[in-house]
C-alpha cells in the first residue's frame, strides 16, 4: 500500500509536468492562422473588457506566463509574447482570464489571494511541527502541523476553480472575438487542459499527504 502511495505522489506531478511541456512544445510549433502574437491576443481581450490599465509585458523563462494582480500586469514568456502560435494564443488568453476575474472580483480568486500569505507561512512551518510530532511521538505537535498543512491544501483546492474558470473564459474570448477558428479550438483546449492537469496533480498530492498525516495522528492517539 505504501509503495502505491509513494508512486502516486511521486509520479503524478512528474506525469503532469511532462504532459504540459510536451503539449505546449507541440502546439508552440503550430502557427495561429490569424497570425496574432500572444501580446496582441492579450491586448485585444483586455481592451475588449475595458482593462486598458493592465499592461502586457514579456518575461524570461518557459511557461513563466502569469498575471500579477498587484501590478496589474499580464506577463508572457518571450516565445508567447513575440511569436504567433496556438499554444501562445491559449496561454495569453488564459492569463487575461485571470485579469478579468480580478476586475469582476471573482470569488475564488479573492479567496485565493487572501489565502496566499497564510499558505506561504503555513507551508514552511507545517513540516517542522510534523517532523517533531512524528519523531518525538508528540501528537500535539503533529496536530499543529496538520492544521498548518491544511491551510496549504485549502489553497491548492481553491486554485482549481480559479484555473478552470480562467481557461473557460479564455476559450470563450478567443472564439467570440474570432482570434481562432473552429478548426483550432480543439488544439487550444488541449493546451489549456494539459496546463490544468498540473494544478489537479498538485491538489491531489496535497490531499493525499494530508490524509496520510491524519491517519498517523489517529494511530498515535489510539496508542496513547
Amino acid at each position: 500500500m505504501f509503495i502505491i502511495y509513494f508512486l502516486v505522489i511521486l509520479l503524478l506531478p512528474i506525469y503532469a509536468q511532462l504532459k504540459v511541456k510536451s503539449t505546449y512544445k507541440k502546439f508552440s510549433r503550430v502557427p495561429a492562422e490569424k497570425g496574432m502574437t500572444g501580446a496582441q491576443v492579450a491586448r485585444m481581450i483586455l481592451d475588449q473588457h475595458g482593462l486598458y490599465d493592465v499592461r502586457v509585458v514579456p518575461t524570461q523563462g518557459v511557461l513563466s506566463d502569469h498575471y500579477n494582480p498587484m501590478t496589474k500586469t499580464v506577463a508572457l514568456s518571450e516565445d508567447n509574447y513575440y511569436n504567433s502560435s496556438l499554444a501562445g494564443t491559449a496561454v495569453a488568453a488564459h492569463e487575461v482570464g485571470h485579469a478579468i476575474q480580478h476586475k469582476e472580483a471573482y470569488s475564488f480568486l479573492t479567496l485565493r489571494s487572501k489565502l496566499v500569505p497564510v499558505a506561504n507561512i503555513s507551508s514552511n512551518a507545517s513540516w517542522i511541527f510534523v517532523l517533531i510530532g512524528i519523531f518525538a511521538q508528540a501528537s500535539g505537535f503533529l496536530l499543529l502541523g496538520i492544521v498548518l498543512l491544511a491551510a496549504g491544501v485549502l489553497f491548492q483546492i481553491v486554485t482549481l476553480p480559479v484555473e478552470f474558470d480562467a481557461s473557460k473564459r479564455a476559450m470563450n474570448e478567443v472564439v467570440s472575438l474570432g482570434i481562432i477558428n473552429n478548426s483550432e479550438e480543439r488544439s487550444a483546449k488541449k493546451v489549456l487542459s494539459a496546463a490544468a492537469m498540473t494544478y489537479v496533480a498538485a491538489a491531489a498530492v496535497a490531499v493525499l499527504e494530508l490524509l496520510r498525516l491524519i491517519l498517523i495522528y489517529t494511530n498515535m492517539r489510539s496508542d496513547d
